[in-house]
């Protein structure tokens, strides 16, 4: 059995709870490294470490560790001003990365997966999808931050003879999802009329339950190593289209309108708000023939059964919420 020992760090968030799972599930032992051990999920054990960055202590994080899978990075927020993020996405996903590949090499670790992003591609495609083979033009602070660290594990790599693996998703959505598609979701729940019937983009996107299979296939696979992959699910949907399989999920119409794509830009323009424009109007399509032709890895789950899986999680939460808000009943007086 190709068993490993597996550090996952970043194991308390929305991608590293479910690749602990998985992993566990699929008989790998798994350690999940966090700065409070109680959020680590039950099926890793607890490493404890502090803050992500150069100065990180790894030593006892990394004791009997086969391959490293690093999650942990400071994610990319729109709302961001680019100047005053840029050091901080340097100092966490870039120099935090690397001193992590060098803690890893000197301990004998045998692999390390790094989960990057598509944005070190670029942000969005016209004529054909992104590959692999395409130059990388990251165009903000934390795509930027991506790519260096992914350039300082192949300078690791080569120093220390130790195998890595690179994998870029796209947009990343299942139970626990933060950011723009938690947004997404939280916005079609008030039942509003959206002015996006008319979108005919195509936007790549990976249910989290598939990205935990590729990682589970590149621990093992003896073509991973030396490779960047691109991932993503069996389909790639309009913003339009998405938003009518959510709504199917949820048993609900959907309640789109057409508006011209120039509209919506100049409704951005004049808000502040291009960038979030941008992301539901323009193209971004990815080729994951790379990794299904070297790995033989194809994503265990359909959109539809992600999308299902996710709403299902929405639709807990806002019950849970409900509940919590809910005023104590009054006992009667006697």
């Amino acid at each position: 059995m190709n068993h490993r020992n597996v550090l996952v760090t970043g194991a308390n968030g929305f991608v590293g709870r479910a690749v602990c799972d998985y992993l566990a599930h699929k008989g790998h032992t798994v350690s999940g490294a966090a700065r409070n051990p109680k959020t680590v999920p039950v099926v890793a054990r607890p490493r404890l470490i502090g803050d992500l960055g150069p100065d990180t202590d790894w030593m006892d994080a990394l004791f009997n560790v086969d391959v490293v899978v690093h999650l942990a990075a400071r994610a990319h927020v729109m709302s961001e001003d680019p100047e005053t993020a840029a050091a901080a996405y340097a100092t966490v996903n870039t120099e935090g990365t690397l001193h992590l590949a060098e803690a890893a090499a000197s301990a004998g670790i045998k692999r390390f997966i790094f989960v990057s992003t598509i944005k070190v591609n670029g942000e969005s495609t016209d004529l054909r999808p992104f590959t692999e083979l395409d130059v990388a033009m990251p165009a903000d602070p934390y795509a930027v931050s991506k790519w260096e660290a992914e350039m300082a594990l192949w300078q690791v790599a080569r120093a220390f003879k130790m195998e890595v693996v690179v994998l870029r998703p796209p947009l990343i959505y299942g139970p626990g999802v933060k950011g723009n598609f938690r947004s997404l979701l939280d916005l079609l729940n008030y039942r509003l009329p959206l002015p996006l019937g008319g979108i005919r983009n195509k936007r790549s996107l990976i249910f989290v339950g598939n990205l935990a299979g590729a990682i589970e296939v590149c621990l093992t696979h003896p073509h991973a190593p030396g490779e960047t992959f691109l991932v993503k699910d069996d389909e790639s949907l309009s913003t339009s289209k998405l938003i009518r399989r959510i709504d199917h999920a949820a048993g609900r119409r959907s309640r789109l309108f057409p508006v011209p794509r120039f509209i919506l830009r100049l409704f951005g323009l004049l808000t502040g708000k291009s960038e979030a424009v941008a992301r539901l109007t323009e193209s971004l399509t990815v080729d994951d023939g790379r990794i299904r032709a070297r790995l033989n890895w194809q994503p265990d789950f359909s959109t539809d059964h992600g999308l299902k899986e996710t709403v299902l999680w929405h639709k807990k939460l806002l019950r849970d919420a409900k509940v919590r808000k809910r005023p104590p009943k009054k006992e009667p007086h006697p």
